[in-house]
């Protein structure tokens, strides 16, 4: 039963990992648009245009890397929409809210205990149940 509760752990963290993945990859594309946008400064300090060859290299670039993105970003949603609404057909409201709440939205325990009004011992006894109940 361990066994299996690690595994549904490591499950339900994949969500944050998603998320994470999803906004590297944001920042990626950003970081590359700004780079064309500001001007680039040679070693005299000056800043230099950049020729037509330059630009329809960058744009290929940037196209392939958000077309990349966005089929990552599809896969990654689905991901997350699958894990949350696989608690949401859990039939207990605080095994839901125990999970969502340390899953989904990524709050500590101590912030969880104080949220649900439970002493500590009763949140981590509710999230064993949960675990035992959630199906993957």
């Amino acid at each position: 039963m361990e066994k299996e509760n690690e595994l549904k752990k490591e499950y339900l963290k994949q969500y944050e990992k998603a998320v994470r993945q999803m906004k590297r990859s944001e920042e990626k594309i950003t970081e590359m648009r700004l780079s064309k946008i500001m001007p680039s400064v040679g070693n005299d300090g000056m800043p230099h245009a950049h020729n037509n060859t330059d630009l329809s290299a960058y744009a290929a670039l940037l196209d392939e890397e958000e077309r990349r993105y966005m089929k990552a970003r599809y896969h990654r949603i689905k991901l997350c929409q699958e894990i949350t609404d696989k608690i949401e057909r859990m039939d207990n409201e605080d095994e839901k809210d125990v999970l969502m709440y340390r899953y989904i939205r990524l709050m500590k325990w101590e912030d969880i205990c104080v949220k649900m009004g439970l002493s500590w011992r009763r949140t981590h006894y509710i999230h064993n149940d949960a675990l035992k109940h959630f199906i993957i």
